[in-house]
């Protein structure tokens, strides 16, 4: 028996090793929503530098065979035996998948102050622009507490924001939104459970708010960024769109191709990020022009990607929606792209970027 045992590891070990060394390789994972490494250059001088294994430990690594499963039963062992509340700083409570964002990080939320505050003084004080605020909370501020999982200091966040934005109207979207109204494997909301927070939002600015929307279904295989970072065995989603017949006649102009587009670009559903199919995920400057708006008024929201499957609820009012998102388009650029007078602005960013702040510009 023990030399059968010792023959079956050998085999189990043979066969997981031609397995890697001829299955063909893998481009990307689409569980962790990366390219993997590839087999590296062989060359004298890649061997004399050592650069090749290097190279080639991190492509053994990459394209281990059945490396997700793999993944998966290391966090199964580290949640259920070892009693770990997270893996990769992802925890899991009531089939939700949340970040740990903890501590809380003011010197971050003074940084993006500064970047809202230099956008205020340069482009919009003595305007007659109408400024808003809305903080977007994460996963974690529904969940965390009552799970008993560390988490930022959101009263604090809150606070600081308003005090340090005293120009700008600020708006508590926070009793429209429970854990429900978000993906269970994703960072964000879902479209389809906005419309209590898309209302709170057009009172606040004093526009109509949406109607006459229907749910298409546009993936059923949505599996989100926790997914992978979490490895551990969770279903995968269904991605709707709120359609009505205004948002039909709208069009997408992209500053950076120069080409307009749709509000759903159902291109990007067989992406690494189905989630992009609002409003073709991230991008530096958009216009939504509307040609059955009521009015001529003009919005301009400054936002992350929670805007993306947001702004589409709050177009029906307005000539011209514009989203401007600065981790992509330096505050400095602006003025060549865009004239600041008489228009509503609203800032929406999510809590995980106000604490996380260093890719605003």
């Amino acid at each position: 028996m023990k030399k059968i045992g010792i023959f079956a590891v050998i085999a189990l070990w043979a066969a997981l090793t031609a397995f890697a060394w001829f299955a063909p390789s893998k481009e990307v994972s689409q569980s962790e929503r990366r390219p993997l490494k590839q087999f590296p250059e062989i060359s004298a001088d890649t061997l004399l530098k050592g650069d090749f294994m290097e190279k080639f430990e991190g492509y053994a690594l990459d394209q281990f065979p059945l490396r997700d499963d793999f993944r998966t039963l290391k966090s199964l062992f580290s949640y259920k035996v070892l009693g770990k509340i997270d893996n990769n700083g992802i925890y899991i409570a009531d089939g939700y998948a949340a970040k740990l964002e903890y501590p809380s990080n003011p010197a971050s939320v003074n940084n993006a102050l500064k970047k809202f505050d230099y956008i205020y003084t340069t482009y919009l004080q003595n305007t007659d622009c109408k400024i808003y605020s809305a903080v977007i909370p994460d996963k974690g501020y529904y969940l965390a507490a009552d799970k008993g999982y560390p988490m930022m200091d959101y009263p604090q966040l809150f606070a600081q924001i308003a005090e340090g934005m005293p120009w700008a109207k600020q708006v508590d979207i926070t009793g429209s939104l429970s854990v429900a109204d978000y993906y269970r494997t994703d960072t964000h909301w879902r479209q389809e459970k906005l419309l209590n927070t898309a209302n709170v939002l057009c009172d606040a600015m004093g526009i109509s708010r949406p109607e006459g929307y229907s749910l298409t279904l546009v993936s059923q295989d949505f599996k989100g960024v926790y997914y992978g970072q979490a490895a551990l065995p969770m279903g995968a989603e269904d991605i709707y769109v709120m359609e009505n017949s205004d948002l039909a006649d709208c069009r997408v102009y992209n500053y950076e191709t120069g080409k307009y587009g749709s509000i759903y670009d159902r291109e990007k559903l067989s992406g690494n990020d189905p989630y992009d199919v609002y409003l073709s995920g991230a991008q530096s400057l958009l216009r939504i022009e509307n040609p059955n708006a009521g009015t001529d008024r003009e919005l301009i929201i400054f936002r992350d990607s929670f805007g993306s499957s947001l702004a589409p609820l709050l177009v029906q009012d307005y000539k011209t929606v514009t989203l401007v998102d600065i981790r992509y388009i330096s505050s400095q650029l602006l003025g060549n792209f865009l004239t600041f007078q008489n228009q509503d602005v609203l800032f929406a960013y999510s809590t995980l970027i106000l604490n996380n702040s260093a890719t605003l510009k």
